[in-house]
């Protein structure tokens, strides 16, 4: 359960504007202005501890903003992919908030609390029905961690939905204290065909995001205040290939990702636990069926 902390720190930034204070954060995060962004970013390594000797360019200095820097690319073979075929491998670099069964139609947020996965897909049962009795994980990025978000297996993009919402914070004090948290924030729900069944990658906004993007398509506006989906492999939107370890996208600021897996179709290990570290590559678990 929360404690009254959690409770203060969660409840205090409901009343703010979240989409207004993340688009404030998304200029002051790209801004050129060389001693600006310079101050920031050393602010930033410093009070985070961020291990620089990982990233392909390790001076500070060498961004030309926050936002380059905060989405850094690291050194070529530094988060290689597991050697089993059949293995899932952490897309992020973080730690696991939640891991386990959807239990019918619910997945863990915290201790004491479960939210519907239905909601969590924008309310569409069609879609949750794939999952309903099978296995999800919670990934939780930290300010200090590597933010752009890897391919836990192959697949092919099937559709993807945004659903619009607010933008709390996801530290674990808030996925404690706020109900629903993550059917609450904005998110983009990314789907897979695979060679052994579907598979979600969803990407959860929360404040101070400045922006989530995808490869494919982008930096995702927010648009509209209704739910809006795009199908690939149609006449409209060409068929999207990716392999276990590809980039997908990035968060530009910190967040969550959410693995779904249908019935029967995968496991994870054993050993894995909430509040355990993960980092890209790593293995999670493998799919039941040699693919």
């Amino acid at each position: 359960m929360y404690s009254l902390a959690d409770w203060l720190k969660s409840w205090s930034l409901a009343p703010l504007p979240h989409h207004l204070l993340s688009g404030i954060v998304r200029v002051i995060t790209r801004s050129r202005i060389i001693w600006l962004k310079n101050i920031m970013i050393r602010a930033f390594v410093s009070h985070f501890h961020v291990d620089m000797s990982e990233a392909v360019e390790a001076r500070p200095a060498g961004y030309p903003d926050f936002n380059s820097f905060f989405t850094r690319p690291l050194k070529p073979g530094l988060r290689p992919q597991p050697g089993n075929k059949s293995a899932i491998a952490s897309p992020v670099d973080g730690a696991i908030s939640q891991i386990g069964e959807i239990e019918a139609d619910t997945l863990l947020q915290a201790k004491g609390r479960r939210f519907s996965l239905i909601d969590l897909l924008g309310g569409d049962a069609g879609r949750a029905a794939a999952f309903q009795g099978g296995i999800f994980s919670t990934l939780y990025l930290s300010p200090k961690d590597y933010h752009r978000i890897h391919m836990p297996c192959s697949g092919k993009l099937t559709e993807t939905v945004f659903i619009p919402g607010r933008l709390y914070s996801v530290a674990p004090h808030t996925t404690r204290a706020i109900p629903n948290l993550f059917t609450r924030n904005e998110r983009q729900v990314n789907l897979f065909a695979t060679a052994n069944g579907p598979v979600a990658v969803i990407m959860v906004g929360a404040i101070f995001v400045s922006s989530m993007e995808t490869v494919w398509e982008g930096v995702i506006e927010p648009g509209t205040a209704t739910v809006r989906s795009r199908s690939y492999g149609t006449a409209g939107e060409p068929e999207k290939h990716l392999q276990r370890g590809d980039e997908m996208g990035r968060f530009n600021m910190g967040s969550t990702i959410i693995l779904l897996f249908s019935r029967g179709q995968a496991e994870w290990l054993p050993e894995l636990d909430a509040e355990q570290p993960v980092r890209v590559g790593q293995e999670l678990g493998y799919f039941r069926q040699q693919i």
